[in-house]
């Protein structure tokens, strides 16, 4: 304290020291001589800086003032009459109708709203909304400009505390007038007609307004909501008028984000608990406000804060109930888009403009939902309504859908792993041919809270093999690549330049067979090399794009396995099947469509479709396509279609499609007036039972069938036409070689393996058939193989066909490693007649050193021995063997290639033997004995003695005997093989000691 009290004494007399020299100081009159020069200095700079700024802020506001009219200068001036039918027109609802003008019903608004005038909402709910929303809106003109200049400081300095600069006249504008769209332009309008609507319109008439256009968020049910008075209701249960403080606040908050702060669910029903939290806070916010501003007393804040208003939401609710759900959110769909171009083109803006532009496309967006809510339109689709009753009836009963699947499941986005319980879902398209009409579709089993999803129209599924046609073989046959009978051989490949082998869905491979049957049964193979060929000229780009499918990456067509429907994010049903109606109309490919036209309620026609086609395929490639399309049907693997049919006799072409591991099973099918497609799968693509009750493609394509049985019921004339598709000229039949495709040759002919087929007269082939030369072949295990060094003459065919290696080379047959891999099962005894090389039996035909088996199973019928085949599989023929008698030496008597030997019918004893590639001779087969040598007669001994006597003169007599039997034989091969074996030898191998 002492301390404390010597600095207090020192300075008060430090003080008093310098008090006294500035009183001095004063009297002497410096001071104020000084003190005037320096104000002078002081006031001439101020008045400069103060004459800068005045200068300044008139250059700004006139800059500003400039900036805001080039802004609104687009904007009309609106009169009253004008903005009174825009403030209170709430909502003029737009109308539905099917085909032929059937009311179908109103658009099912995205937003329920119920009407309410001023006096019918509580003073205290006013109240809330003036202390949340703008607390000066008794006293402004439509705007406050320190809140417009707050929220432009906070633009400009990308503040995170941003603070809304609208007050409920602004609102009230951006909803009923603008959009919602972020930019100055829309700002800088919107503050005009705020200024304007004030002077026209008093207080009472913009809040009621106001009121009756904000959005709350959603009801119990799950709705969107729209107004005071419904959101009272769908969130309390009561009326505007009756609502207390706290639930005042809680409906004040609302409109700042009003899908955060809703209590309940998109589904229908209460949020969890967390979820609801965000609303209770922002009322606690409107609580406060209303107390600040005077509107409560602090004793009805306190039991307002305190108040538990979790137990006033409503929790009996119904959900919604529209009898054509899938239809209206499709046709509003598509409406919206419509209005959308039509309000872009008035602004001077293209589609492509809206494509590359997403904020503007968005700002059109909204505006077109608006129109559609507001003015009234009557919306005409192309759906049948019967047609469209009777699909749903039978997805509905259809009891071959396959069992639900039940496992975990990844959230995308919050990587959360939950079990969940799905059922297969079901899709279909139904469009006319020639004019893309949307007759009717299927959008799932059911719609519901759950899944409203659209699966015909929305749903991007890989489409399987019914991309085969659309992207390989079509555009294959436009360029000459192929043509329907045109080879393709279905065996082993590899993609190039990786190491990944592609497979059938059997699992095999089935040799060279025609484009057409090759398309027939879906063989994956012949469709990736048939692509491969055409890959580099990007077909997606000069077809499928054509054809309405642009859903498919810029570089996607480099990946071989898209021609057999491997896609990175697949197709829609609807685009699927209208490409198909592409080979229907002649190569033309015409836009499905849903929506005839929209009109005012006037009548006056604001849109109105109109087909505009586009040339795809020529007539004659969309001939064939559709002629190949028919062998699915006929016997391909659409076959099963066609037996369940009511109307079997219509001329149907059609195409079987499962992606990879069954997530996704089609069938698409076309007549000369529709075509049709149905698909089955799992929601998150799972695979389809394999082992249920019916097959899994069959599965589908009996619903196929039901639903286009059941339209035929309902319009015959429509779904089965008596006509045909009609050939068109330049379309010829030729006969061509199954192994080429080349004009055939002799040998071709020869072989028996000449085919016909039909052809674009500008493809025809002009060259001839050069797969076959002629060569010496011998029979191994059913096979032709070029003959050996060592084979035994008598077996070879010196003038058999046998494949040519300038061919095989030409080709890439040559690497193959089995060259009968070639060889299909169609015709096949015709194939197997074509000699091969040895070395392309592999291990089959290897030297092991060994004799072949001995033929087994010997046996007589009249003047035929018989035998069953050695087991060995190098076998190229037989030698037959004769004895004059039990005791006799056995002599060869001759071979063949067959089981059976023709003999005289003179008493003998025989045995056969096996002879292999190399030359190698089997042991004797069991004997048989001809005739009875038990009791010879006397001249039977003299003749027997005379043989004994005769010697080598008739042995050589026998062989002579033998090789006319035989046939054609060259006697020095034939001498090297009868050798016979020792006697030990033949019993080991026969077990017959009678020899």
């Amino acid at each position: 304290m002492e301390f404390l009290g010597g600095i207090i004494v020192n300075f008060k007399n430090l003080l008093q020291k310098y008090s006294k020299k500035v009183s001095e100081y004063w009297k002497t009159g410096k001071v104020q001589r000084t003190s005037r020069i320096t104000y002078d200095v002081v006031w001439n700079i101020v008045l400069f800086f103060l004459i800068i700024g005045f200068i300044g802020m008139f250059f700004g506001v006139g800059v500003g003032a400039g900036y805001f009219a080039s802004l609104v200068k687009d904007e009309p001036i609106r009169a009253y009459e004008s903005m009174e039918k825009d403030i209170y027109n709430y909502e003029e609802t737009s109308r539905l109708y099917f085909a032929n003008n059937v009311y179908l019903g109103d658009i099912r608004s995205d937003i329920h709203r119920e009407e309410t005038t001023l006096d019918e909402i509580s003073v205290t709910l006013k109240d809330a909304v003036i202390a949340t929303e703008d607390e000066y809106f008794e006293t402004h003109n439509g705007i406050v400009p320190k809140a417009i200049v707050r929220a432009l400081l906070q633009e400009f300095t990308n503040s995170d505390m941003k603070s809304g600069g609208s007050t409920l006249t602004q609102q009230l504008i951006k909803n009923q007038i603008l959009t919602n769209e972020v930019s100055f332009e829309r700002k800088a309008k919107e503050i005009l007609l705020a200024l304007r609507l004030e002077r026209f319109f008093e207080k009472d008439e913009i809040l009621e307004a106001y009121l009756n256009i904000v959005p709350y968020g959603r009801d119990a049910s799950g709705r969107n909501i729209a107004g005071i008075q419904t959101a009272a209701q769908g969130i309390f249960g009561l009326n505007a008028d009756e609502v207390n403080i706290a639930q005042a606040a809680y409906l004040a908050g609302l409109p700042q984000s009003p899908s955060q702060y809703t209590p309940f669910a998109s589904g229908g029903g209460l949020k969890d608990e967390e979820g609801i939290q965000p609303g209770l806070t922002r009322m606690k916010v409107v609580l406060h406000r209303m107390y600040e501003m005077e509107y409560i007393t602090e004793e009805e804040y306190q039991e307002a804060l305190e108040y538990d208003i979790t137990e006033d939401f409503v929790t009996d609710y119904k959900t919604r109930d529209e009898n054509y759900p899938h239809v209206q959110d499709e046709l509003v769909r598509r409406a919206t888009d419509i209005i959308k171009e039509k309000l872009a083109e008035e602004d001077g803006y293209s589609l492509e403009d809206l494509e590359e532009d997403d904020e503007l496309n968005q700002q059109f967006e909204m505006l077109a939902e608006r129109d559609l809510r507001q003015n009234g339109y009557h919306i005409h689709s192309t759906i049948d309504k019967k047609i469209y009753d009777a699909f749903q009836e039978i997805v509905k009963n259809y009891k071959h859908y396959g069992p639900d699947w039940t496992g975990p499941v990844k959230d995308p986005i919050t990587g959360e792993v939950k079990e969940i319980t799905q059922q297969v879902q079901v899709s279909g398209s139904l469009i006319e041919n020639n004019t893309g009409r949307i007759i009717s579709f299927v959008g799932g089993r059911d719609f519901n809270d759950e899944d409203q999803y659209n699966y015909a129209t929305q749903a991007l599924r890989s489409n399987g093999s019914t991309m085969k046609p659309l992207l390989v073989y079509a555009p294959a046959m436009e360029k000459g690549v192929l043509q329907p009978g045109t080879p393709i051989a279905d065996v082993e490949m590899t993609y190039p330049g990786t190491n990944i082998k592609p497979s059938n869905f059997d699992r095999s491979f089935h040799g060279i067979l025609s484009t057409r049957t090759n398309l027939a049964n879906s063989y994956n193979i012949p469709a990736i090399k048939g692509y491969i060929e055409i890959m580099n000229d990007n077909p997606v780009e000069e077809y499928l794009e054509k054809m309405g499918i642009t859903s498919l990456d810029e570089n996607e067509y480099a990946n071989p396995s898209l021609s057999i429907g491997g896609t990175t994010r697949g197709i829609t049903i609807e685009e699927n099947t209208n490409a198909y109606a592409t080979f229907a109309n002649g190569g033309k490919f015409v836009d499905a469509y849903m929506i005839e036209k929209i009109t005012t309620s006037d009548g006056e026609v604001i849109y109105e479709h109109e087909p505009e086609p586009v040339e795809v395929f020529s007539p004659q490639t969309s001939y064939l396509t559709l002629d190949m399309l028919r062998d699915v049907i006929s016997n391909g693997t659409g076959s099963y279609v066609k037996s369940q049919l009511s109307h079997p006799g219509v001329d149907w072409y059609g195409k079987t499609g499962t992606s990879q591991d069954r997530w996704d099973i089609h069938f698409v099918g076309s007549n000369p007036n529709v075509t049709f497609s149905t698909w089955l799968g799992y929601n998150i693509p799972q695979q389809q039972c394999l082992d249920c009750d019916m097959y899994y493609s069959h599965r589908n394509m009996k619903l196929w069938a039901e639903l286009v049985n059941t339209a035929t019921e309902i319009n015959p004339e429509l779904m089965a036409p008596s006509n045909s598709f009609e050939r068109p000229d330049g379309i010829v039949s030729r006969s061509i070689c199954a192994i080429s495709g080349m004009l055939p040759s002799d040998l071709c002919s020869e072989a028996g393996l000449v085919t016909t087929d039909l052809f674009n007269a500008k493809f025809v082939p002009t060259e001839v058939d050069d797969s076959l030369m002629r060569g010496a072949y011998v029979m191994v295990n059913g096979k032709a193989v070029i003959a050996g060094p060592n084979t035994p003459k008598e077996f070879v065919d010196g003038d058999g066909l046998t494949f040519n290696p300038e061919f095989l080379k030409r080709n890439g047959y040559d690497k193959l490693g089995d060259i009968t891999q070639l060889f299909p099962n169609v015709n096949r005894s015709a194939w197997e007649k074509i000699s091969l090389p040895s070395n392309d039996l592999g291990s089959e035909i290897q030297d092991d050193g060994k004799a072949p088996s001995a033929p087994t199973s010997l046996n007589n019928s009249g003047k035929t021995l018989s035998w069953k085949a050695s087991s060995s599989k190098d076998v190229v023929g037989y030698r037959i063997y004769r004895a004059a008698n039990p005791d006799a030496k056995f002599e060869l008597v001759g071979s063949t290639v067959e089981t059976e030997f023709s003999i005289p019918s003179n008493k003998a004893v025989y045995h056969v033997k096996a002879v292999d590639y190399f030359g190698m001779e089997s042991s004797a087969s069991k004997e048989i004995v001809i005739g009875d040598f038990s009791e010879p007669k006397e001249e039977d001994k003299k003749d027997n003695e005379e043989d004994k006597s005769s010697g080598n003169n008739g042995k050589n007599k026998d062989n002579k005997d033998n090789k006319d039997n035989k046939g054609n034989n060259d006697n020095s091969e034939q001498d090297e093989g009868t050798e016979e074996p020792p006697d030990s030898e033949d019993q080991d191998e026969t077990g017959d000691n009678n020899s």
